[in-house]
């Protein structure tokens, strides 16, 4: 469909892989997305190979993938958010109709011969800014197209269209490259597009129900950052991906000034795009075999030293015969790091938050992508590309080190809503006022004599879990006349995001809560309370 995209790979149950193919509107989806998706590889392999003969450098054609990837780290945010609370389906929409846009204006500016380094680069971020509005949405549309249980064969078949298209758009753009010329690939990628929007203009999305009240798009995104910064989980994941991306970066950014190095041709460039994404294919047909037998961390850690393998030996290579395989086998490694990133990512995150959190999962996977392009492409520039590709391997495999003291989180936690709070009746006349805030809410505890440094040790890591649904402020008190009677309180910025904050807890937040009242000799006692300076007196 557009730049860049990398698509989710569930693991794969071999019985049930063709399941969601009875669901025509996935069916239709997926043929539709196969044909963007080669449309998009052939204009990637058409914007760097251009780069390259309009006569730029190797910094310049690593600065493509930059200006490819960089939207994702700008528009990240907003768009997790856009996800969220707007209807997703005129959000595709639209953003696929933007692209078409600006595909259509990079192909007829090629083919005029104006087409410079700089108005190339341009085009490219806008074009790129569309896909990065559109993937949080697109990302969360999946489980409204087919039923639960087939959420994971989806999610395979989504990966396996995904790279059938990495091999085979590549090879497409060689061959149209070298017998039509560049514009060709580019317009091809225009026509691509006319798929996806007439299946997603006919499709009647489900209706969105919501109990708590619409959120804001500055709101929503205040939530996700939030969200984030108080779970460990998800940011011990976003700490690794970053760190990989940033050092691997240059498998992709550097692969177009290497192929001119060993062979000047578009084709031999789509040849080892092609190469690429065969391997994944393979990885991703393996990845149920493999977590059988090993755990996560130990296929993502070797995922992540292979592919850094791959950099540092494809430096030292000179033909394209050699070349072929080596990145055969990176782009087996790299889907099964990328597969099982996404597939983590996407289990810690609860539905009302799941958008937002994978937009920044996005902007720390593309931000430290576009810094690392921009990273070796300087380097490479200044010194050579085999210098900057064998430092960059080097790095990749160092960074499978992080193994050792931030391991991936367990991701099979139930994130299912578990809304159990009683709702006070609120007295009429404050009705009006209620929206303005501030909420402060207070929760007395009487816990059982000689249970108190259980309690505050217990009751800490649930002040995490106020923070991460709503709360801005959050504190823990003891009585100075009842020394077993302690009172927690927190601060919300209004009664709607307090109403919010029952809707976000989830049934694994529950394990936490009946640790707190294990330590309890009675029912607490809740109260909610107006900021007195919210309405006039």
């Amino acid at each position: 469909m557009a730049p860049n995209r990398e698509k989710r790979i569930a693991p794969r149950n071999s019985a049930g892989l063709t399941s969601p193919l009875r669901v025509q509107i996935f069916r239709n989806l997926l043929v539709a997305d196969l044909v963007s998706d080669i449309g998009t590889f052939m204009q990637n392999v058409g914007a760097a190979w251009l780069m390259i003969s309009l006569g730029a450098g190797p910094g310049y054609v690593a600065l493509t993938q930059t200006a490819a990837s960089l939207p994702y780290f700008l528009l990240a945010l907003p768009a997790g958010s856009a996800g969220d609370i707007f209807d997703r389906r005129k959000l595709v929409l639209y953003t696929e109709v933007w692209m078409m846009a600006v595909a259509l204006a990079v192909a007829v500016l090629t083919v005029m011969g104006v087409m410079s380094p700089s108005l190339l680069l341009a085009l490219t971020f806008a074009l790129s800014a569309g896909d990065a509005f559109e993937t949080p949405a697109w990302r969360a549309i999946l489980p409204e197209l087919v039923p639960k249980q087939d959420l994971a064969a989806a999610s395979a078949l989504n990966g396996i269209e995904f790279n059938f298209a990495r091999a085979v758009g590549p090879a497409l753009a060689g061959v149209a490259i070298a017998a039509a010329g560049v514009g060709t690939a580019f317009f091809a990628n225009f026509v691509s597009f006319f798929g996806v929007v007439l299946v997603i203009a006919k499709w009647k999305s489900p209706i969105r129900k919501q109990t708590a009240p619409p959120e804001t798009l500055s709101g929503a995104t205040v939530a996700a950052l939030r969200y984030v910064r108080n779970s460990p989980p998800i940011l011990t994941l976003l700490v690794r991906t970053g760190v990989v991306m940033f050092f691997s970066s240059s498998l992709f950014a550097l692969l177009p000034s290497l192929t001119k190095i060993v062979n000047e041709s578009a084709i031999s460039y789509g040849v080892l795009l092609g190469c690429f994404g065969t391997g994944a294919i393979g990885g991703a047909l393996t990845i149920q075999t493999l977590r059988a037998r090993f755990s996560t961390e130990m296929i993502v850690s070797a995922g992540v030293v292979v592919v850094g393998i791959v950099i540092v030996v494809i430096a030292r290579l000179h033909s394209l015969p050699a070349l072929a395989p080596i990145v055969l086998l990176g782009g087996a490694a790299w889907i099964l790091f990328i597969s099982l990133i996404n597939a983590s990512v996407q289990n810690l995150a609860p539905d009302w938050v799941r958008a937002r959190v994978l937009a920044v999962f996005t902007l720390v996977y593309m931000g430290s992508f576009a810094l690392g392009s921009a990273a070796w492409g300087g380097l490479a520039q200044h010194k050579s590309v085999q210098l900057a590709l064998i430092y960059s391997g080097l790095g990749t495999i160092g960074s499978a080190s992080m193994a050792l003291f931030a391991k991936l989180p367990d991701s099979t936690a139930d994130l299912s809503p578990w809304n159990h709070w009683r709702m006070p009746v609120i007295v009429k006349d404050l009705s009006d006022e209620l929206l303005v805030g501030p909420v402060l809410v207070t929760i007395e505890y009487v816990v059982a004599v000689g249970a108190e440094s259980q309690f505050m040790k217990a009751i800490r890591q649930y002040g995490r879990l106020r923070r991460r649904d709503g709360a801005y402020q959050w504190g823990v008190y003891r009585d100075i006349e009842v020394a077993n009677r302690f009172t927690e309180i927190f601060l919300v910025r209004s009664w709607a995001e307090h109403l919010r904050q029952h809707d976000r807890q989830t049934k694994a937040d529950y394990e936490l809560e009946k640790q707190v009242y294990t330590y309890l000799t009675g029912e607490p006692l809740v109260r909610h309370l107006l900021s007195a300076d919210s309405r006039k007196l």
